[in-house]
């Protein structure tokens, strides 16, 4: 299995957000409504992720001007990453992938046993167009890397 690549027809799956109420999250539920950004990341309350997250929320307005939806996605618990959105002021959906079903489709899960973290996502954004299909993709070399936010901007 690879990564999708630009041009593919990106996996779609199905989650719980990591909301109050953790509803049910279904990706193809998403598509066709603008560019769907999708923010693999490691594990909520870790620096790298940490500052991630909030650069992306630092550039929600210029998504939101670009019809763009932004999810973060990762294998923690929804009661995990409710309670890390709420501390960092976080406006957009993370998504909670305990059963690894987009980390395994997105070919991402790694293991980071100096840290006990083990099937966790690499950290890695794919943005896909109305239809699905990936436009953008970038993934880390190393898990502590973070995207270039100017290009997945500029992507958008």
């Amino acid at each position: 299995m690879s990564h999708p690549e630009v041009g593919d027809t990106a996996p779609t799956f199905t989650a719980t957000l990591g909301t109050s109420d953790h509803e049910s999250f279904d990706l193809g539920d998403h598509l066709g409504d603008g560019p769907v950004v999708l923010a693999f990341f490691p594990g909520v309350f870790t620096p790298p992720c940490t500052n991630e997250m909030i650069a992306l929320q630092n550039e929600l307005d210029a998504f939101g001007d670009a019809d763009a939806t932004v999810f973060g996605i990762s294998a923690d618990s929804p009661f995990s990453q409710g309670t890390f959105r709420e501390e960092h002021g976080l406006e957009f959906d993370l998504v909670s992938d305990m059963a690894r079903e987009a980390i395994r489709a997105y070919d991402l899960e790694i293991d980071l046993p100096d840290l006990g973290l083990h099937g966790i996502a690499n950290r890695a954004v794919f943005v896909l167009d109305d239809s699905g299909t990936v436009t953008y993709q970038w993934v880390a070399d190393d898990p502590t890397n973070e995207p270039e936010y100017t290009e997945l901007l500029e992507a958008i």
